[in-house]
């Protein structure tokens, strides 16, 4: 690291000024008192002692303090940082002790961070393991079992190599959403934007979870009839996933014969609003802030029995932020919840 010297000559001044003061005032009682004062000479022994005393407490004060403080920038790697590389080494110790509290007050700052940073990667490892030893365990009972016999039965053996299909299914599934969200979270996430019909990509996806939505008796609907296209500009498949893991949600809390509502309005010159809207069981204000987390559940019994990866609303966030959108949340407990993205308005509408 390379070190500058920012010379500060005011501890010399001041203690060259206060000694030299002190030793004419001596001289000069001296002379006095032998009646030998001379005032010419006092003044010349004044700025003499003055000089001699700055030289040398200046070339003190660097050797000694100075030389040791540079040691410890350069030896001591706590201290190489990009918040002290740049920064001239100053022989004043006001102007240096400022610079080292500051530097002790980033450091603290920098270990709170690691802390909280080291408590998530923690918490998010456990719920990997978690997330995937339940699958896992599940096809290696059902294996296991049927290798000690259960096999020799041809119900028994197509019954459980079905559940252990649908626990490899469930890997597959936690395994692809931890790859897209870790793509998504170091920006390795190619986005290919395209203008398209936004009307149309809900309607696609009210069909592809029609059958899921009437295991529950749930409604999927627009809040009106729209006549004509909205088109927007976005990674279309992208917007799909987003749309899907919303209105999955949406039936995976909805209510039994409840419904789930899209709507799509202008919200500024460029930009419309996408909301999804459900009268399900809703989410306690005290939980909305995680909701966005990795393998945060507002109940972790019952979502984990509706399955999933966890990691849907992650998902839906880092897209929309890909995007450079917004996503919001209203709920209600017991009364429902609202989802609403931005998206972008196209410009001109490709046919």
């Amino acid at each position: 690291m390379a070190i500058k010297l920012k010379k500060s000559y005011r501890f010399a001044l001041r203690s060259s000024l206060i000694i030299s003061i002190l030793l004419t005032l001596a001289l000069g009682l001296l002379l006095q008192a032998v009646n030998s004062l001379v005032w010419g000479v006092l003044m010349v022994y004044l700025l003499l002692s003055f000089f001699i005393c700055f030289v040398v407490i200046q070339l003190r004060v660097e050797k000694f303090i100075y030389r040791r403080i540079k040691k410890i920038y350069d030896e001591v790697s706590l201290l190489e940082s990009k918040s002290l590389a740049n920064i001239p080494v100053t022989t004043d110790m006001k102007t240096l002790t400022e610079e080292i509290e500051r530097f002790a007050q980033n450091k603290k700052v920098e270990i709170d961070t690691l802390k909280i940073t080291e408590e998530y990667r923690k918490d998010y490892l456990g719920n990997v393991s978690h997330e995937l030893k339940t699958p896992l365990f599940t096809v290696q009972g059902y294996i296991l079992t049927l290798l000690d016999g259960a096999m020799n039965d041809k119900n028994v053996r197509k019954k459980y190599l079905e559940r252990a299909a649908k626990g490899v299914d469930r890997l597959i599934y936690i395994i692809k959403d931890l790859d897209l969200i870790t793509k998504l979270e170091v920006g390795d996430l190619n986005l290919v934007p395209v203008t398209f019909d936004i009307v149309e990509l809900v309607q696609q996806a009210f069909e592809m979870l029609e059958i899921r939505a009437k295991k529950k008796h749930i409604t999927m609907s627009f809040d009106r009839v729209y006549d004509s296209p909205i088109y927007v500009k976005a990674d279309k498949d992208k917007i799909q996933q987003v749309l899907i893991n919303l209105m999955v949600n949406a039936i995976k809390y909805g209510h039994e014969n409840g419904t789930t509502e899209v709507s799509i309005e202008n919200l500024i010159k460029n930009k419309v609003i996408v909301r999804i809207t459900d009268n399900g069981e809703g989410i306690d204000k005290a939980n909305i802030p995680r909701l966005f987390e990795r393998f945060f559940r507002v109940d972790k019994s019952g979502s984990r029995a509706e399955g999933g990866s966890g990691l849907g609303l992650a998902i839906v966030k880092h897209i929309l932020e890909a995007h450079g959108e917004k996503i919001y949340v209203e709920s209600v407990v017991d009364v429902g919840s609202e989802f609403s993205f931005t998206l972008e308005k196209a410009e001109n509408v490709q046919t």
